[in-house]
Order: structure tokens, then C-alpha cells, then sequence
């Protein structure tokens, strides 16, 4: 039988993000297991002609972010949802692909659930897939979600 015990839902807070969430918290209510959400912050590192003259972020920025994303977690789940064994946030910084996978084996998590844009075409080959490189390489089982209703 298959057990899953942790699950970790990734969300930039977008809407087709909700939609994930939102079947990964009816699903951890189904299967009694723990929720993780994650939300990435990229770290962007401004660059001009001369390397040497990037601006650097001074340190309110980081804790700043860290806050506003902090408190958007706190609000991002809707009491209709489910109500998995227990709810833990997670912010890292870094880029989304690497922080999942890496948030994944860290924490022995069994299943990922991430929101797919269904980009096609173009888009898809210039922007390129976060989900689809996270099913090709997270150490477990990743249900894509695509919310067709969301912009």
C-alpha cells in the first residue's frame, strides 16, 4: 500500500498555484498526512555593463520579503480546503526548481503537488517548465495540477 505521510505543495501565490494548494490540502486531509508549503523567493542579482558596479540589496530587502511572504503563507490556505494532520511554511531562497527538489530530499517529503501553466508552443521552449523539470527530477511522486480557470 502506498503511505503518504508528507506533502509538499509549492506556490508562488498566483492562482494556478491556489489551485494546487488546494488539492494538496484535501489530499493531506485524505491521506492524514502533514502539509508543507513553500514559497521560493529568487534572488535577483541586478547586472549591468561592469559586473563590479551591480547595486547590492541591502539587508531590509531580505527580511522584508522573507516577511510579506511569511504572511501571504499564513493566509494562503481557505478553511474549505481540508485539514491536513498538521500545516508547516517554508520560504527559501534560491531558484524554484532547485529549492523544491532540495526542500524534497531534505525533509523526506512523499509526494509533491505543483500548479502547471500549460504553457505551449513558444512560451513553453523561451520560459520553459518549472513542474516539468521538477517531475523529471524530485526524489518522489509529483502530481501536476492545471487549473484551466485561472488566467
Amino acid at each position: 500500500m502506498i503511505e503518504i505521510r508528507t506533502i509538499l505543495a509549492p506556490t508562488d501565490f498566483s492562482a494556478h498555484a491556489a489551485a494546487s494548494v488546494r488539492y494538496a490540502c484535501a489530499l493531506a486531509e485524505k491521506f492524514g498526512a502533514a502539509l508543507h508549503l513553500l514559497h521560493v523567493l529568487n534572488e535577483v542579482v541586478p547586472v549591468g555593463p561592469d559586473p563590479m558596479l551591480a547595486p547590492v540589496f541591502v539587508p531590509d530587502f531580505y527580511r522584508e520579503s522573507e516577511a510579506a511572504a511569511r504572511q501571504a503563507l499564513g493566509t494562503v490556505l481557505a478553511p474549505g480546503w481540508g485539514r491536513p494532520a498538521s500545516v508547516e511554511t517554508f520560504i527559501r531562497w534560491g531558484t524554484p526548481v532547485e529549492a523544491v527538489i532540495d526542500h524534497a530530499a531534505k525533509h523526506a517529503i512523499d509526494l509533491v503537488v505543483i500548479a502547471t501553466h500549460g504553457r505551449t508552443g513558444l512560451s513553453h521552449i523561451l520560459l520553459g517548465s518549472v513542474a516539468e523539470r521538477i517531475v523529471r527530477e524530485a526524489p518522489c511522486p509529483v502530481l501536476t495540477i492545471r487549473d484551466r480557470t485561472a488566467g
